[in-house]
């Protein structure tokens, strides 16, 4: 900040209707060099959005730059010779308004050419208006962005220092933000996918990896060193081939749109690891890519696309479209916030202030048309140019909301219902947010499936024997009817899960009841306390042979109910095979060894029989569909005989009654039928199946089980036995139906049923 002798005041006047005069806005005066050198423009089109190479009039190339800024005054087009430690910038006026876009054709732009843009209106933050000139600001439709938000005071709008801060937002920062931004990079779109397999695997048939495309790959072996981290290190065939062995469909990438740090971690040495601080919804972040950053991250996110789909693996991108990394009122200035805050952004009654859903200053206001463009424009953009395959929508409940409430007919859900390309991709919602009423699980219409919490609690709550009774057990294994039996919903809709990125791993959650974030340096407050979770007797790691082996065990329990659940089963990367994060809930800012997978843990003798046992279930999972039905039970019994498509039994042997379901029980038995499944295959025939019982002891104590006899089944062969560490490919262990089985503490047996 400027002295106060070379601070400038400037009175501000009330607006009519809004009571007492506003206080004096302090404008920072430092010295200005010289505008930068102008440069003509043709009117070029105000569509599309953005910066689009072509061939302009008399076959002249160049580039038409477009931009929605509804209530500015001016707009300037910034252009940065890529020479120099900064680049020159050169200045050109956009004059043609269309419909509130300000466009322009530059005869002579090419691919690889930097920008950004200088917005001119009033500084007004009283009734939200905060343009200022002096931020370069980022092309919300830029296709690349090249350098780093490092975050300097320069970046702010207002005066980030200033002395008062609870006035600091209404006081302009005259300096130049230039030097400090990263600048949009003009990419050439010449790419028609003409090549490229999309595996289109149906919802039912899905299995979901979570994963971290820096983390993954950063300490892989086999993937060479300048590769790790990066998108040509996921496309690398040492990272496919784990992907193939485990069997699973597709892989959700936290987030790779551009994201920028939040200012209290870069003070602190730390940055955004996750990446849900979002600023260009069009662009690959660039620290993703080994091959460059002035549009050659286009490329490399491409080819990777490519080389999973020819794997038979899809893509889905965890994408934040309900804030950005511009926070609240004393957040930075970087693009939205600098374009038009009053159309971007969801203000209170007092527009200086930001209405805030997420829990991170700011919401975008969905409701407002060209937002609801922009958002679905980058959504249709990374299906049809980049190639992926659907989309996991961060604090989704924020996007639903109409004014205020959550809406499930808003304006973004109808949109999409309706939109011919995204309405035929995979659509997965966290169904929340942070605001009033923004909890609806089990609430979005068809075509959305759901990141399940309930799933998550019950199971977590099953295997540390902490559920009064066994019926949520039971509608979390049957593909949650009582939350999505409706509207034509499938199971599917339920993406059933026990750790995400957010939280602990799998193997945390049964070594830590505690969580142990210090390493972020929020004195451990951050992060949840709810983590529904059981050490086995001792906190943290331990040397102790037989808590390990519990620990173990019960890993192999929590994977195998996830695997044979109805619905949508998502494993987080590094789970199938023990990583910890040595007890963090919330390693959002660890970008190193704490969050990367461990690749050393796959070769370990006491872990390789996990990551042998995910594969096995998984494969398990797709050679059987009574495994993945794509119809919710009906527990009723469709021929003479009495057998139903679902039901469950006591250890007894007998089927549960009413009373059976509110009493405390530590063990469950559920038989699936492989001979009533609904529907038909592709060539029209019934689908047929094996029949199987799965047995869940969650007791510390062997428990005797009888098992059911004819019409179930005359025998039973044991398929998957958790007490056991290794375990074999085939069946080698029989029992004759009637039969009282000793189940051993803490174990999941799944039989198949033969000769009924």
């Amino acid at each position: 900040m400027s002295s106060a002798a070379e601070q400038e005041a400037v009175a501000g006047e009330p607006a009519a209707g809004d009571g007492p005069a506003r206080p004096a806005v302090v404008v920072n005066g430092a010295r200005r060099a010289a505008p930068p050198p102008a440069v003509p423009a043709w009117p070029g089109a105000p569509v599309p959005l953005g910066a689009r190479f072509r061939t302009g009039p008399d076959g002249v190339a160049g580039t038409n730059f477009a931009l929605w800024a509804g209530g500015a005054e001016a707009v300037e087009l910034c252009l940065f010779d890529e020479r120099g430690p900064d680049g020159t910038e050169s200045r050109v006026r956009l004059t043609e308004l269309t419909h509130e876009i300000w466009h322009g054709f530059v005869p002579g732009v090419r691919p690889g050419q930097r920008y950004g843009y200088r917005v001119h209106g009033r500084w007004d933050p009283w009734t939200g208006a905060r343009w200022n000139p002096a931020k370069l600001l980022l092309d919300p439709y830029a296709r690349a962005v090249d350098g780093d938000f490092s975050l300097p005071a320069e970046v702010y709008g207002h005066v980030r220092d200033w002395p008062e801060q609870h006035v600091a937002d209404t006081v302009r920062d005259d300096r130049d933000s230039a030097p400090y931004v990263p600048k949009g990079v003009v990419v050439h779109d010449d790419d028609d996918w003409s090549d490229d397999r999309r595996p289109k695997t149906p919802w039912a048939d899905s299995v979901i990896y979570e994963l971290h495309v820096r983390g993954f790959t950063r300490l892989h072996p086999d993937i060479p060193p300048e590769l790790r981290g990066t998108y040509a290190g996921l496309a690398h065939p040492a990272a496919i081939e784990h992907l193939r062995r485990l069997g699973v469909t597709a892989v959700e990438l936290l987030p790779v749109h551009q994201f920028a740090h939040e200012s209290h971690l870069l003070e602190r040495g730390l940055n955004n690891y996750w990446g849900y601080n979002s600023v260009g919804y069009f662009a690959p972040h660039a620290a993703y890519a080994a091959s460059g950053t002035t549009g050659e991250q286009v490329g490399e996110f491409k080819r990777m696309v490519r080389a999973l789909h020819a794997a038979g693996i899809e893509v889905i991108l965890d994408v934040v479209y309900n804030h950005t990394a511009e926070a609240g009122e004393l957040g930075p200035t970087l693009s939205l916030k600098g374009i038009d805050n009053r159309g971007y952004y969801r203000l209170q009654t007092d527009a200086r202030r930001y209405a805030d859903y997420t829990g991170c200053g700011n919401t975008l206001h969905v409701v407002q048309p060209q937002v609801l463009r922009l958002i679905t424009d980058s959504l249709r953009y990374w299906v049809t140019e980049m190639g992926v395959d659907g989309f996991r929508f961060d604090l989704a409940a924020a996007l639903a909301r109409s004014m205020h409430d959550v809406d499930m007919l808003s304006p973004f859900l109808a949109v999409i219902a309706q939109d011919p390309v995204l309405r035929r991709v995979k659509l997965i919602a966290e169904p929340w947010d942070v605001g009033s009423g923004g909890y609806r699980v089990g609430a979005f219409p068809p075509l959305w499936t759901e990141w399940n919490d309930r799933y998550r609690d019950a199971v977590r709550d099953f295997w540390r024997h902490a559920l009064p009774d066994v019926r949520e057990m039971g509608y979390r294994l049957s593909g949650s009817s009582d939350l999505y039996a409706w509207g034509g919903r499938r199971p599917y809709a339920s993406v059933n899960f026990v750790t995400a990125h957010d939280g602990f791993t799998l193997r945390d959650l049964v070594s830590y009841e505690r969580k142990h974030n210090e390493a972020n340096g929020e004195g451990n407050r951050d992060g949840t306390d709810d983590n529904r979770s059981w050490n086995c007797g001792t906190e943290g790691e331990t040397d102790d042979p037989g808590i390990r082996a519990l620990r173990r065990r019960q890993l192999r329990n929590l994977l195998t109910t996830l695997l044979l659940s109805t619905g949508v089963p998502m494993l987080v990367a590094g789970d199938e095979m023990g990583r910890t994060q040595r007890g963090g809930n919330n390693a959002y800012c660890q970008d190193n060894e704490t969050s990367w997978v461990d690749w050393s843990l796959r070769d370990d003798p006491q872990w390789r029989p996990l990551l042998d046992l995910v594969s096995r279930l998984i494969r398990l999972r797709h050679r059987h569909p009574v495994l993945r039905r794509r119809a919710f039970f009906s527990g009723r019994a469709h021929s003479a005989d009495g057998l139903r498509d679902l039901a469950w039994f006591t250890p007894g042997g007998t089927e549960m009654t009413e009373r059976d379901w509110y009493a405390p029980a530590a063990t469950v038995g559920m038989y699936l039928s492989g001979r009533d499944i609904p529907g038909r295959d592709e060539r029209g025939d019934q689908v047929v199946d094996d029949s199987f019982l799965a047995v869940l002891h969650a007791g510390g104590e062997p428990a005797g089980f009888v098992l059911p006899g004819p019409p179930w089944a005359r025998r039973y062969e044991v398929v998957v036995d958790t007490g056991r560490e290794e375990q074999a490919e085939a069946p080698d262990t029989a029992y004759p139906a009637g039969a009282e089985i000793t189940v051993p503490g803490r174990t999941v047996l799944l039989l198949k049923a033969a000769g009924r």
